[in-house]
Parts: structure tokens; C-alpha cells; sequence
């Protein structure tokens, strides 16, 4: 099971249910480990040019994201549906330009997303909420599938053919009926007509072709339990299937690297030899004014036109990736460390890390390290807890400097240019760290005065690491601005 998902796993071989074989699983290729019965299919579709994660709300209240698939609009419109609806508000995207206003230390909810399938004619996403303010874990998930052949997008239950709906409700309740902490009542209850949809919104298959059921936390037994689950063999499932099921689950068994749905087609390879190091800095910030430029949560639609600002005043800047954007838009993430501008980690998702075990820390972290090197075949050496969140845990379970900031552009919260300007040019001294989000348009339309009017007090645009030069930075220790660089006496 993927990372941060708290389930109680209920191994299960449902009696009574005949039909077809179960379709064989693929055999493992030379080096990899053999298909998992027990384990969700994810894939990560790098192969389809155009795939972008749609950052929603991110630094606010709530951070989402979810992925915009060419050729899929439909599921793409019911992603950004359910968050709207999820949080109450809309996407800085929409034509309201709605904002989101912070009332407390953020935040109070997380989701991100992971496909389940992406290839052939069908997608299938699992989409995590993580909601800090609930008792127990707080995760609750839920799957979306987009049909290649119809054009639309499926809810869970499609996987299942209505003529064995019921059969299957009845194999899930006798599977989870009597099982330690379940209780029966509950089960009824949750898994009724009226309620049903809500109950079995997470179907997705192992990777041996297993249908998997995972209830939403409190459904059918108390909420400590977590988030039950059920995997129904594949040879049982099989005749449960609806013929788009049936699809769906060749594609868990024999995942390809092709989707072939209109307006698809396979990404450019991004090159895998390092990025050549820029030239060493002969930036002394000891002497002269410096100023440390630092842009969150991309790469973004409005990355490149940030970058070619950037190129125009010479400037160079830290830009700290979300692992999921850097793993889609690679090429652009190897085009920001082709300009010599820093890459840092700013984990896969964007959770709050003091709210996850050190486990789940060290995964986020690994997996945007890996996305970086991929696209850069550089490891980075800094990393910017989302939100700014740090507690203990963060601190043992980084092994490198935690870079904070002491100018916030509140760009998430004012999504007006020449506000964001002001800000900086009203607040920054030497040595301070600047944060802004790559991901607004207002944002990156606010850089050409920012620079223009730094630029005229005589500051250098720097790096983290420029900033801080010959000053040793801890691992696990924050730092939010430069304290002896020049100026500041």
C-alpha cells in the first residue's frame, strides 16, 4: 500500500463466487520484483506529453492538486469539481478569481493525487485528503476513472457491471462482516443503496488484477480502526466486472506506456546526464546587498515566462519544486538549473511534514530527490517544508538545511500584482529571503518591477546558497534569512 494511508488490511478469499479465470498477471521483467496480490497498482505516466498537476489553493487553508490529462477533459473537469466543492471555494483559475483568506496558522487540509492507471483507453486516479482538524488519521480517498471509449468520467462503482451490484455489495459484507473492531450494523448501514456510492468510492486492483475496496474511515467500524480494506482475488472479480472494469484491470495487470485517447502523444525523453554546474559566484554577500529571490510549488504554466524575466535581469533565484510537477514538466525543472538557478526540494505533495511519521517525511522527500536528479542528474542539497510547518520529527528526518523565509509576498491571498510588489519593495533588506509562488500569474507578473526596483538600490539577485557563502548550514536546522550579510549592522 502506498505511503500515509492508514488501513487495516483484511486478507480475504471470497467463497461462492464462480466465473471466468483470473486474466494472467504479467510476468516480472529481469531486475524487478514480481507483481504484488497485496499491493495497489500506481503507476507514474511520465510518457504522456502535456500531463500537468493542477495546483489549486496551495499555500492557503487547504493545498490540492490534481492532474490535467490531454485527451481526458471530462475527468479533468470532475477533479476540479470535487476539490472546489471539497473546500468550498474556487480555483484562482476561475473566471471569480475567488480568494482564500487564512484565519488560523495554516493548514487545515491537504489532497493530492495518484494515478492508478494510464495507459490503454483507460485512467483511473486515487485522490488522498488529508484533513489535520479530524479525529484519528484524518485520510480519506476516493478513485476516479475516465473511459477512453465514451469520453467520460467514471465513478468507482463503473468498475462493477450493474447486473453483479449486488453480488458484490454481498461478497464485501460477508468478507468484512465479523472482522475485529467491524461492526455489523455499520456495515448494513453503510453499504444500503442510499449510501452505497459514498461507501465503495475507492475501487482500484492490485497488481495482480485484485479489486480492491477501501472504506472510508468510520463506515463500518470505529474510527480508530483507520480505513478498512478488502481485496477480492482476481479470479472472484472477474465476473463482477463491468466491461470497462474488465479493461481496467488489464491495465493493472499489464500496465503500458502508452495512452491512447485523443490529443495524446508520448513526451520528448528529457536527457539524463548532469546539468552542467554554473560558474562558481563571485557574489560576496558579505560586501555587497543581496537578496535571495525563492519561488514555491512549480514548475508551473507561468515557469517560463518567469525564467526569461530572470534571464533579462541577470538575476538567479531558488526555485523550491513541488516532486510531482518536477516528475511532468521535468524539462522545465533541468531548464531552471541550465540558467543556474537553485533547485530545492519542497516535497511530493505539499503535506504539512510536521503533521506525517518520520517515514512518511522521509518518503516525500526521496521521491521529489529522485524527481530532481531525473530531470537535473543532480541531488538537491536544500529543502522547504510546505507551509513552513517544522516540528521535531522534520528536523530528524532532514538531512539537510530547512530554507524558511522572512519576506512572504502573501501572494496566495492577494492575487494582485502590484500589491506583491510592494510588498517586497517595502520590506526587504540584504540578506533576507523572499517568498514568492511560481504557480500565480499575478505572482510572476509582479517580478519584472521587483527586480527593476531592487535593482536600482543597487541588490544582487542570489541563490540560497549564494546568500549564505562560506556560512556552514546545519541539517535539520531552519533558516530564514542571512543575519550577517552586508547591511544588516
Amino acid at each position: 500500500m502506498k505511503s500515509g494511508s492508514t488501513v487495516v488490511v483484511l486478507a480475504l478469499i471470497i467463497a461462492g463466487l464462480t466465473g471466468c479465470a483470473a486474466p494472467e498477471a504479467g510476468r516480472p521483467v529481469a531486475g524487478q520484483a514480481p507483481p504484488d496480490p497485496g499491493k495497489i497498482r500506481t503507476v507514474t505516466p511520465t510518457w504522456i506529453a502535456g500531463l500537468r498537476m493542477v495546483s489549486d489553493g496551495s499555500a492557503c487553508q487547504w493545498s490540492a492538486s490534481y492532474p490535467a490529462v490531454p485527451g481526458a477533459d471530462a475527468l479533468t473537469a470532475t477533479l476540479r469539481d470535487m476539490v472546489r466543492n471539497r473546500f468550498g471555494t474556487a480555483s484562482e483559475n476561475s473566471d471569480d478569481g475567488a480568494e482564500c483568506e487564512q484565519t488560523e496558522d495554516p493548514p487545515k487540509a491537504d489532497i493530492s493525487s495518484e494515478f492508478l492507471a494510464a495507459s490503454g483507453d483507460v485512467v483511473g486516479v486515487e485522490v488522498t485528503t488529508h484533513d489535520y482538524a479530524s479525529a484519528g488519521s484524518g485520510i480519506g480517498a476516493e478513485s476516479y476513472w475516465f473511459d477512453g471509449r465514451t469520453g467520460k468520467s467514471l465513478p468507482a462503482t463503473a468498475l462493477v457491471s450493474d447486473t453483479s451490484m449486488d453480488s458484490f455489495v454481498a461478497a464485501v459484507t460477508k468478507a468484512v462482516s465479523g472482522r475485529e473492531g467491524v461492526q455489523e450494523e455499520q456495515v448494513r448501514d453503510a453499504l444500503n443503496p442510499e449510501f452505497r456510492s459514498s461507501t465503495l468510492a475507492d475501487l482500484s486492483f492490485t497488481e495482480t488484477g485484485g479489486l480492491v475496496v477501501q472504506f472510508p474511515q468510520g463506515s463500518v467500524a470505529p474510527g480508530a480502526a483507520g480505513r478498512p480494506q478488502v481485496i477480492i482475488p482476481p479470479a472472484d472479480a472477474g465476473p463482477l466486472l463491468s466491461d470497462f472494469g474488465r479493461r481496467a484491470q488489464q491495465q493493472a495487470i499489464h500496465p503500458g506506456q502508452r495512452l491512447d485517447l485523443a490529443d495524446v502523444s508520448v513526451a520528448p525523453a528529457v536527457p539524463t546526464e548532469p546539468v552542467d554546474p554554473p560558474a562558481a559566484s563571485t557574489v560576496d554577500c558579505l560586501q555587497v546587498k543581496c537578496v535571495a529571490l525563492t519561488f514555491d510549488d512549480g514548475p508551473g504554466p507561468y515557469t517560463g515566462q518567469l525564467l526569461a524575466t530572470l534571464e533579462e535581469y541577470k538575476a538567479h533565484a531558488t526555485f523550491f519544486v513541488v516532486g510531482q510537477n518536477a516528475t511532468y514538466d521535468a524539462g522545465l525543472v533541468r531548464q531552471e538549473a541550465a540558467a543556474g538557478h537553485e533547485i530545492g526540494n519542497h516535497s511530493w505533495s505539499h503535506p504539512s511534514l510536521a503533521k506525517l511519521s518520520a517515514e512518511e517525511i522521509q518518503d516525500q522527500l526521496a521521491r521529489t530527490d529522485e524527481a530532481i536528479q531525473n530531470a537535473t542528474g543532480r541531488k538537491p542539497t536544500l529543502i522547504r517544508p510546505p507551509y513552513g510547518a517544522i516540528n521535531d520529527t522534520v528536523r530528524a528526518s532532514s538531512d539537510r538545511p530547512l530554507i524558511l523565509w522572512n519576506v512572504d509576498t502573501e501572494d496566495w491571498k492577494y492575487h494582485d500584482s502590484a500589491k506583491v510588489t510592494q510588498t517586497v519593495l517595502d520590506k526587504v533588506k540584504p540578506g533576507d529571503v523572499v517568498l514568492i509562488h511560481d504557480i500565480h500569474q499575478t505572482s510572476v507578473a509582479a517580478v519584472p518591477a521587483i527586480l527593476a526596483g531592487l535593482k536600482e538600490r543597487s541588490y544582487q539577485f542570489v541563490t540560497i546558497t549564494q546568500l549564505f557563502g562560506s556560512t556552514p548550514l546545519a541539517a535539520g536546522t531552519s533558516y530564514s534569512s542571512n543575519s550577517k550579510a552586508f547591511g544588516r549592522g
